[in-house]
């Protein structure tokens, strides 16, 4: 697991920088996108929240330190600075599944899901939640997703790369992924530094190599599982977005696309992978340039492109970057900015 009080650090400098970014935002008039001289609704699906725990929670466990976390009360300013109009807000450290403790992962997870609900209930035009679930329990994971979509208003689910090391194509998570299909629910992966796949340090030093590698490492493992190991065949409904561009997959995609036709690869699947790409995947704008997004947009497609921005991280991606793109169509736009998430978290107005 990551240092927390590094991670800390992160999001406090993030925040902060965030905070001073919006000073002034209350007064200035929120951002309208337009495409084609019409407005177009905005949609960001990689924004997140270093949500606190009630001490009462955690008291006596080895996750004390997570009682406390990052304010959220500046977002929607931030969001209208940035042209944003609705976050789907996740968490992106999975550290309750370090626990072995049913009761604990329940309270953790519910506290998640209770509190995205009331930040959508005091924005409900601004902010959706994505459910947080115990993944290292596949049962109670599906039973909390449900309740959280049922209860919580959840418009789908986040999760990391592994749980404790182990991959999410193992037959033991498909409850899981069988209710997230079933419900139509859209699963957001997050990674985490390629910790299950690279041995120790091996991408400390000066660049922050864990998050520029370490990440998209990860996210192309965890997707290239999920295609080979045949749960997306087992699974055909089931819609997966992969942060930060869906790792280096699209950007190697021939390379995995020619994998089975070589001899002893034990291949099950019923598709070449570039279909699972074009029809299951999905990736997010993460991939910071304009022949980075081109070439996104020509392998998979521009109906499995998603708008997200990392918020609060300050990466440099915002909607002009999407708006004054020269290879994409004014639908293409559309679609990328909001169109696509607005068909698969179900926002209707």
């Amino acid at each position: 697991m990551r240092s927390r009080r590094q991670f800390l650090k992160n999001v406090a400098g993030a925040a902060a920088g965030a905070c001073l970014a919006g000073h002034g935002v209350a007064a200035q008039a929120r951002r309208q996108v337009m495409v084609g001289g019409r407005r177009v609704r905005v949609i960001d699906v990689h924004n997140h929240w270093d949500m606190p725990i009630p001490p009462a929670i955690v008291k006596g466990t080895k996750f004390e330190e997570y009682a406390k976390g990052a304010s959220f009360d500046d977002r929607i300013a931030t969001l209208d600075k940035m042209g944003i109009d609705i976050a789907a807000v996740s968490v992106n450290d999975f550290w309750w599944w370090e626990t072995d403790d049913r009761g604990l992962a329940r309270a953790i997870c519910s506290h998640h899901n209770e509190t995205l609900a009331t930040w959508h209930r005091m924005h409900p035009d601004r902010i959706v939640g994505m459910a947080s679930v115990p993944l290292q329990f596949p049962d109670l994971a599906a039973q909390m997703l449900e309740e959280a979509v049922t209860k919580h208003g959840a418009r789908g689910v986040t999760v990391g790369g592994h749980v404790n090391g182990e991959s999410l194509s193992s037959p033991k998570f498909d409850p899981f992924w069988a209710k997230a299909a079933e419900m139509g629910q859209l699963v957001f992966m997050h990674p985490n530094g390629s910790q299950n796949l690279l041995e120790p340090g091996a991408l400390s030093g000066r660049g922050g190599l864990g998050n520029i590698v370490g990440n998209p490492l990860e996210t192309t493992v965890f997707l290239s599982r999920l295609i080979f190991d045949g749960t997306l065949d087992k699974f055909p409904n089931l819609k997966v977005c992969g942060a930060h561009g869906g790792g280096y997959l699209p950007s190697y995609l021939g390379r995995t696309d020619v994998a089975c036709g070589r001899p002893n690869q034990n291949c099950i699947i019923k598709k070449k992978p570039a279909e699972y790409l074009r029809t299951q995947i999905l990736a997010d704008t993460m991939v910071f340039t304009e022949d980075g997004l081109r070439h996104l947009v020509a392998e998979m497609g521009p109906g499995q492109i998603v708008f997200g921005t990392d918020i609060p991280f300050g990466w440099p991606v915002h909607v002009d970057y999407i708006l004054d793109h020269k290879a994409l169509s004014n639908a293409d736009k559309e679609a990328i900015l909001g169109g696509n998430l607005m068909k698969l978290l179900r926002i209707t107005s």
